[in-house]
Order: structure tokens, then C-alpha cells, then sequence
């Protein structure tokens, strides 16, 4: 299967890696090669108003192709020698497989030193911009519509870890990486970082890469990844989406500032309520239980230990209340964030760690490259 290609590649001159990437395209079936000229065209030369996000590895612009259709185009930068992998790695993974709650792949561009992705554009920008994000955004997250988002990222993994063969491991889910379409359902985006896990293995020993404050602490520490990293970045984000803030805010008093622990201990001391979103006051459709029972699976997605985390597929049934909570023990979640605030200050410079990308407000985690931070970064 042609997903495999691309991991394990050694380093190769800019010359041959061209050549590669260009066979490895040409081999991969169904997808759409774009001309350079045409989605030149379709952006406006890729002018700055254009422009909706950028990364680790370049920008992403809004166009218009010859037949009308909307399109998102993450643009690989020239200069990076970095980021050819995972270009791969995203063309490879998502061209193969299909779900409403995954972005959509259009095609690509490999004309010459040019390495383009191009996605189905999603009108909402992702959850953190128009959720959690700073700017002010027209839609109100109600909790019916949260609860669509949750459950819709839910879906989108288990078919990921369970539905496809060989499982995917996406590596970076966070709120950034959640984008809305026009009806406010949640797709899944970037699968740069994306790992095929074939279902005879019972780990896979990797370098780190991702996001502060979503790594679970078994990968984060010792490289260990299996899908119950994914599934414990679910559980950060479910936190998030319903408290309605990000998981760190160094404008906090320290013991507020990592929203993990601060739910932990509201939980642990039976005031939930006081984590709830205050946005949500006068909503018709809040139910302060289910936000309450979503909130505890959340913990229980994030438990140190990662046998006791539940399967994607057991956390989409708990959501749609197909299975109860209230009986489950939760044992404490794993928090590593004090032990990566003393590596981004004392590491980051000499070893790559800790890098922060401005336009998100992110901080990835990576051992020798850098993640693409979101496809929407910034309202168009």
C-alpha cells in the first residue's frame, strides 16, 4: 500500500528528494494533480489578503478555482528543507481515506521545487480561532452545538483507530486542528505528523512531536506512542470545548493556569459547576449534567495510566449517553505541564523543544522538526 512509502525515508540531497517526492505522488491513486499556474491563479498570486494561516512549514491561502469550488492551500515553503516528510506523510495518509468529520483532500502540486496541499475549504476557521481564539467570532457555541463538535472529532477518530487498516495515530490533536464547514461540523485536519499503527504492534518507540499541554505523558517522557496518545489530546480538547478556554493561560494565577488541573481539582472537591463556561448562562439547551458527565470522561481519556483509557469508540458512546459514567472510577489524570515548562526554559534553545508558533499562541513539542500549527490560523 502506497501509505507506507513515505516513513523511514533517510535524508537525501534536494535534488533527489524532488524526484522522489514526485514518484511517490505519482503512485499514489486517486488524487488530483493541480498545475502551479492554475492555483496561482485561483489564489490571486497568493496575495496576503488571501492569506488565512501559517506554520511550521509555510501558509495556507484561500482560492477560487476555474469551476467555482472554495479551496484551502497549504503551501510548503521553499526555503524549508524541513517538512518534506511530513507533506508526504499528509498527502499519503489522508488521500486514502474518507469521513465527514476529516477535512477533505482535493489534490496537490509538485511542479517543480513547489509542494502544495489542497483541502476542501471549511468557512469556520478551527475551534481555536472562532472558540477559544482571542478574535471575535459571530457563531455562538451553544451547547447543543458544542456537544455536535464533540461527538463529530469522537467519530472521526475511532474511524481513524478502528475502522481503517492499518490504524492511524494522528499525533496532533488540539483545537487548532478542528475546523468548522458552514454547518459547524468538526474535520479533523493536519496529518503531518500522522503514524500508521499496525494492529500486531503494541507501541511504537518515535520521536515526540505535537502540542504542550495535549501529550500524553507516556509519549511525551519516554516516546511511546500508541492511540491512547490520541485519546488523551481528546480529552484536553473535550475539557476545552466545554469550559470554553484553552488549556493553558500563563495570564492565570498558577494554580489556574493549566486547565487540567484546575477541573481535577474542582472535581475532586465537588464544584464542577464552577468550571462551566459562562457564556453558556442563558442557554436553553444546557444541561449542567452532561456538561458535568462530559468533563469526566475527559478525565477519563487523560488517566495516567493508559490502559484505563477508554477506546474511541466506548468515548462516542459515552457522549451520546449510550453507556454511563457515574459508576466509572477515574483515577487522577496525568499532568506533565510543570516538568515541560522547565524543558522549554532550560532546552529549548539547544534541542528544538518548545518552539511557539505566534499566529496560535501553540507551543509544539518535536524532536528535530517543527509541526504545520493549523490550516486556519487567523479569521479570512
Amino acid at each position: 500500500m502506497a501509505w507506507f512509502t513515505c516513513f523511514g525515508r533517510k535524508a537525501e540531497s534536494p535534488t533527489t528528494r524532488t524526484i522522489d517526492i514526485e514518484e511517490e505522488i505519482s503512485s499514489i491513486q486517486n488524487i488530483r494533480l493541480y498545475s502551479y499556474k492554475e492555483l496561482q491563479i485561483a489564489s490571486n498570486d497568493f496575495s496576503v489578503v488571501n492569506k488565512i494561516g501559517r506554520g511550521g512549514f509555510g501558509s495556507v491561502y484561500k482560492g477560487k478555482l476555474k469551476d467555482g469550488t472554495l479551496v484551502a492551500l497549504k503551501v510548503l515553503s521553499v526555503e524549508s528543507s524541513q517538512g518534506v516528510r511530513e507533506f508526504l506523510t499528509e498527502i499519503n495518509t489522508i488521500s486514502a481515506i474518507q469521513h465527514e468529520n476529516l477535512v477533505s483532500l482535493c489534490g496537490c502540486c509538485v511542479e517543480g521545487g513547489h509542494r502544495i496541499v489542497v483541502y476542501g475549504y471549511l468557512e469556520n476557521n478551527s475551534l481555536a480561532q472562532t472558540l477559544l481564539g482571542g478574535v471575535r467570532s459571530n457563531i455562538k457555541f451553544s451547547w447543543k452545538i458544542r456537544t455536535k463538535i464533540c461527538i463529530g472529532v469522537a467519530l472521526g477518530l475511532a474511524f481513524l483507530h478502528e475502522e481503517i487498516q492499518p490504524h492511524v495515530v494522528h499525533r496532533d490533536i488540539k483545537a487548532s486542528n478542528v475546523l468548522l464547514d458552514k454547518d459547524l461540523t468538526a474535520k479533523i485536519s493536519d496529518f503531518g505528523l500522522a503514524k500508521l499503527f499496525p494492529p500486531h504492534l503494541t507501541h511504537i518507540s518515535t520521536r515526540v512531536a505535537g502540542t504542550l499541554g495535549y501529550l500524553a505523558p507516556e509519549y511525551a517522557l519516554r516516546g511511546q506512542l500508541t492511540r491512547k496518545a490520541d485519546i488523551y489530546s481528546f480529552g484536553v480538547l473535550l475539557l476545552e470545548i466545554v469550559c470554553g478556554r484553552c488549556n493553558k493561560n500563563d495570564r492565570l494565577p498558577a494554580e489556574e493556569k493549566y486547565l487540567l488541573e484546575k477541573a481535577w481539582v474542582l472535581y475532586s472537591n465537588n464544584k464542577l459547576k464552577e468550571l462551566m463556561d459562562v457564556s453558556l448562562e442563558g442557554d436553553q439547551d444546557f444541561d449542567l449534567d452532561e456538561a458535568c458527565k462530559f468533563v469526566k470522561i475527559s478525565f477519563l481519556c487523560t488517566q495516567q495510566m493508559p490502559k484505563l483509557r477508554p477506546s474511541m469508540s466506548t468515548v462516542v458512546k459515552m457522549l451520546r449517553g449510550e453507556i454511563g459514567v457515574d459508576e466509572m472510577k477515574i483515577s487522577q489524570p496525568g499532568l506533565v505541564s510543570e516538568y515541560f515548562e522547565s524543558k522549554n526554559t532550560s532546552d529549548a534553545s539547544s534541542s528544538g523543544l518548545g518552539k511557539q508558533d505566534n499566529s496560535t499562541g501553540d507551543t509544539t513539542m518535536t524532536h528535530g522538526t517543527m509541526t504545520f500549527s493549523s490550516i486556519y490560523n487567523r479569521s479570512p
